[in-house]
């Protein structure tokens, strides 16, 4: 999930029923109205201007701060993810390991105070569309939902494939034309009836129509764009993990090659505006930076197991990490990537 998406064109779909052709499904939605012009009004500020990428890329080892402010208050375990900056907010989502993987969308605000912006979402991986609206993986709805981040108000965005439930939809990359892309691993599977045989990478066109982008890597997990949208990467396979990257052409994504193999639990990615990859390693609690070819550059590590990353703060160069009820950032001299 999750670096600074901003634009998705989910709000010119119209509402429709479901339909499978030739094994591709369709669902088109309107957007939550209540609120939309005060959501609307913040969706400026969601990222950097595309053109222009400032700064240096880091190199070596960083140094992660926990934001102690935004520690978990809850008394079971479970995990924070999917964050991404709206505004002058970090939002991500809270969930537990029992009750259904029960989750909350959380809001750290520019104060350093965090406060619940959308209870019972049932939510993991976030991105956000050119309106300000979330777009979230909802392992309780088995599908993408349109959340409105001031009223909570939710409509499903598609929640089936070739006539059947998705696994538990986990994280999103978002490109300017409206296009979604998301991860469907098994984690969260449990959560509510039904799924797919095999966990997978699917893309949504802009009408609403969903394929199958890769079903062969085991519990596909972190997603994420390129700034020029030319290269899709997703990562994912456990224990040995790896990342993978598909050519974008005529914005359909080709077959993928990995580019990096020998990852310990591979989980979510931000990228900066050259191109390079921030991924986390869950268990290790070890941030890695690469190049777009390939080559390690720098590296964190944190306290406790990690989640995803995203790109935020006022100038765009502040990364941030969620995991196991913790947030970090670290303060970079180069914004995140804005698309």
């Amino acid at each position: 999930m999750k670096s600074m998406q901003k634009s998705v064109l989910i709000s010119g779909l119209m509402v429709g029923l479901l339909a499978v052709l030739t094994g591709c499904d369709k669902k088109t939605i309107d957007a939550p109205a209540a609120s939309e012009a005060a959501v609307s009004s913040a969706a400026a500020s969601i990222a950097p201007s595309a053109a222009a990428c400032d700064g240096k890329a880091p190199a070596g080892d960083l140094t992660p701060v926990r934001i102690e402010a935004a520690n978990s208050t809850r008394t079971e375990p479970g995990l924070f993810e999917g964050p991404v900056w709206i505004n002058d907010s970090l939002y991500f989502s809270d969930f537990v390991f029992t009750n259904g993987f029960s989750s909350r969308i959380q809001k750290l605000d520019a104060s350093g105070a965090v406060t619940t912006a959308i209870d019972d979402s049932g939510s993991n991986g976030l991105a956000v569309d050119n309106k300000g609206f979330l777009v979230a993986g909802t392992h309780k709805y088995k599908g993408l939902s349109l959340f409105n981040p001031l009223t909570g108000e939710r409509t499903t965005i598609v929640d089936q494939y070739n006539g059947n439930p998705f696994n538990s939809p986990n994280d999103i990359a978002i490109a300017n034309d409206g296009t979604i892309y998301f991860t469907d691993p098994a984690f969260q599977r449990d959560a509510a009836p039904g799924g797919q045989e095999k966990t997978g990478v699917y893309r949504v066109a802009t009408d609403g129509t969903v394929t199958l982008v890769d079903d062969s890597i085991s519990n596909p997990n972190g997603i994420a764009l390129s700034p020029a949208e030319d290269v899709l990467y997703v990562n994912g396979g456990g224990e040995q993990g790896l990342l993978r990257a598909y050519p974008i052409v005529d914005g359909v994504p080709q077959a993928g090659k990995d580019l990096i193999t020998g990852l310990s639990i591979p989980d979510g990615m931000a990228i900066d505006c050259q191109g390079n990859i921030y991924l986390t390693e869950h268990i290790a609690r070890t941030l890695r930076v690469y190049t777009p070819a390939g080559e390690q550059i720098a590296q964190a590590v944190t306290d406790a197991n990690l989640t995803n990353a995203a790109f935020g703060g006022i100038e765009g160069k502040t990364l941030y990490l969620t995991g196991a009820g913790s947030v970090w950032k670290i303060e970079l001299a180069i914004t995140g990537s804005a698309y």
